[in-house]
């Protein structure tokens, strides 16, 4: 039976991304066939394979968990345009241009949620453990209804959720507390992350401990800030860089990707989110 297993953020640029590649790694070197997924991607930067285009984001992760990259696990993506609109690609192929509007009231909630968990089931059908991205926040009240790349694919999977928030901006034990109140599927977080953590993590005990009471449920493991190469998404940064995929590169990345992965992993409790997984 395939497993699943979910990361969300309390913000975008929280560590999603990063912690989904280092994931895909730590679980391949586990023995797992192991594979990536996010429903919808908003990217103005791509990987361009045979014949399909996805965000980059989640052929990098393809190439952390060492498998082939596959539309499948982006089967949305939107290249952003200005004014509100963007140019829509789905399963890797361009659909069409679209407003903001006609996506959301339109495509999101009957075509795109159908080509998403399609997507999903046949990497769940080929695949040991998919790990799947969320977008943004889960709680965003006024999104949620045609929110197609959070709650609705962790709930359509059964897919134990663990959130991740940014330290380093500060308001971490206020964004996790504060995101689960909001979400109507909480029964699916499991656990937190603390991510890009400047010094001694016993100082966070008392939060930690705090977090557990308030919620029930853990802190799963504090990653420390990160000096790494490998490209970000877009969403936050002017200048994000622009890669071209060679062997040579790829050699390199894989290089960043192996750093990036025995960091998270001794940063995290395994155990812990192995057992989520039983």
């Amino acid at each position: 039976m395939t497993k699943t297993l979910m990361i969300q953020g309390t913000s975008s640029g929280a560590g999603k991304t990063t912690l989904v590649t280092a994931l895909c790694r730590i679980f391949a070197d586990k023995g797992y066939r192991a594979a990536p997924f996010k429903s919808q991607n908003m990217s103005s930067y791509s990987y361009r394979g045979r014949g399909f285009e996805i965000s980059r984001a989640q052929a990098i992760q393809a190439i952390a968990a060492r498998t082939e990259i596959s539309p499948h696990m982006n089967p949305i993506m939107l290249k952003p345009l200005g004014d509100y609109k963007s140019e829509v690609f789905v399963m890797g192929k361009r659909y069409k241009k679209m407003h903001a509007d006609e996506y959301y009231k339109r495509f999101v909630l009957t075509k795109g949620l159908d080509i998403a968990t399609k997507s999903l089931d046949s990497l769940r059908s080929r695949y040991d453990l998919v790990v799947l991205e969320g977008a943004g926040s889960p709680a965003e009240i006024n999104m949620q209804k045609y929110d197609i790349a959070n709650m609705k694919m962790a709930k359509h999977c059964s897919s134990p959720v663990i959130l991740v928030s940014d330290i380093d901006r500060g308001g971490t034990f206020a964004s996790l507390v504060g995101t689960l109140e909001l979400l109507e599927d909480r029964r699916l977080v499991k656990g937190y992350v603390i991510n890009k953590f400047r010094g001694d993590p016993k100082i966070l005990r008392p939060g930690f401990s705090f977090l557990k009471r308030k919620t029930g449920r853990p802190v799963l493991g504090t990653v420390p800030l990160l000096k790494f190469d490998i490209p970000e998404e877009d969403s936050l940064h002017a200048n994000p860089k622009q890669v071209s995929f060679t062997a040579k590169y790829i050699k390199l990345l894989d290089r960043e990707i192996e750093h990036l992965s025995r960091v998270v992993k001794s940063s995290l409790d395994m155990k812990a989110i192995g057992d989520l997984l039983k």
